[in-house]
């Protein structure tokens, strides 16, 4: 790595796949760090919030380590913010798994359990675990220009979670996927904001491409600014 290659923050918290994050960074060249620490975070050229686990302690931590108002001035900044499955519930108003819990309030709207998921007569498990697809929202929202660019619609990807998010404006729905009978959003837009409820470190050369797209979209904006 030379030292003009831009610094990726991957937020620890406790909770998460944070190697296999690193690994997936890695394997696209870009140059990542696990931090708690507050000024790693603010200065990186972007952040990434992974997470599996408990909501509730999740914030908990957050919290403890005087990290929510960071993570709120990093969405309100140009620099990318990538939320991953529970990364992804975080950013959203609340949420409603064993209790009543606060969110980072980046996305307007709440976090609920799957509603019994059915396949016909056939009620599904829960949680969601393995591959399902992705999909171009009834929005009109495409990819081109997001770090789902040159993913193929219907494109498989790997989640494991027994809660969705239901964003307030569909607007900011970037992708969305079936689950049963249940339709819901697998991935979001907001301005600097991604952020998605699959794991693309765990979901092939797919899944990879989130992390090409993020490299070169970094990438840009070095030769950008050097230029």
């Amino acid at each position: 790595m030379d030292d003009f290659t831009p610094l990726v923050a991957i937020v620890d918290y406790g909770l998460g796949n944070l190697f296999s994050v690193e690994q997936a960074c890695a394997f696209v060249g870009l140059n990542s760090i696990i931090t708690n620490s507050k000024e790693d975070i603010l200065g990186a050229a972007a952040v990434i919030l992974p997470g599996v686990g408990a909501y509730g302690d999740a914030m908990l931590t957050l919290h403890r380590l005087d990290l929510v108002n960071v993570l709120r001035d990093i969405a309100e900044s140009p620099k990318p913010l990538v939320g991953i499955c529970l990364g992804l519930q975080l950013l959203m108003t609340e949420s409603y798994e064993f209790g009543r819990h606060m969110g980072l309030g980046i996305i307007e709207g709440p976090v609920v359990r799957f509603d019994a998921p059915k396949e016909g007569e056939r009620i599904l498990k829960v949680p969601q675990i393995g591959w399902n697809r992705i999909f171009h929202p009834t929005n009109g929202l495409r990819w081109h220009g997001t770090l789902l660019d040159g993913i193929d619609d219907a494109e498989y990807m790997y989640f494991v979670h027994s809660y969705i998010v239901q964003p307030q404006d569909s607007n900011v729905i970037l992708a969305a996927s079936r689950y049963g009978h249940i339709e819901f959003c697998s991935g979001i837009q907001h301005h600097n904001v991604f952020a998605c409820q699959f794991h693309p470190e765990r979901s092939g050369p797919g899944g990879m491409k989130v992390y090409q797209n993020l490299a070169a979209q970094l990438q840009h904006e070095t030769q950008g600014e050097s230029s």
